[in-house]
């Protein structure tokens, strides 16, 4: 039973910073990033026997996540919040530069098409091959999905920082 303890541990430590991170970005709000990793963690460690290729871990910890996060706003109606306002408390790791605000602001105006698989890649660190699998797309489908966010955020950020100049 120890040892199942501390592997339990050993996954949670290796992994909870990166899904963190993803979840923020999913979700924009701190409260409900902790529960869906936590939520994910659970449904890892109790579906740990499914998992075939232990290479195939963060891939599996990732889709989990997204999963849950879905299954988040089918079960409920979310509370209404401002996805622009930043955290209250700010988090360890979490940018709230001027920069990064805005940064997430355009993020946040992305459709979850073009989201996600750059949330992915930038985040996760996948390959395009990686996150075709996980969102069931063909890696041409991925790079062009990864073209268009990249172009849409330059449009947005450079807009953003000709109002500022110009102000």
């Amino acid at each position: 039973m120890a040892k199942l303890r501390t592997d339990f541990e050993t996954l949670v430590s290796a992994h909870s910073p990166e899904l963190f991170r993803f979840a923020m970005g999913l979700c924009h709000n701190r409260d409900t990033a902790e529960d869906l990793v936590q939520e994910t963690f659970l449904r890892a460690w109790r579906a740990r026997t499914d998992l075939r290729d232990s290479k195939a871990l963060r891939a599996w910890l990732y889709t989990i996540l997204r999963n849950e996060h879905a299954r988040l706003y089918e079960r409920q109606r979310p509370d209404v919040y401002d996805p622009f306002e930043l955290p209250d408390i700010p988090v360890r790791g979490y940018d709230t530069s001027a920069a990064a605000f805005a940064t997430r602001r355009a993020l946040a105006q992305l459709d979850p098409d073009y989201r996600d698989p750059l949330l992915l890649q930038v985040i996760g660190g996948f390959s395009c091959r990686e996150i075709g699998d996980m969102l069931d797309l063909n890696t041409n489908t991925v790079l062009t999905r990864l073209f268009r966010a990249r172009k849409f955020l330059r449009e947005l950020l450079g807009e953003q920082v000709d109002q500022e100049v110009a102000s």
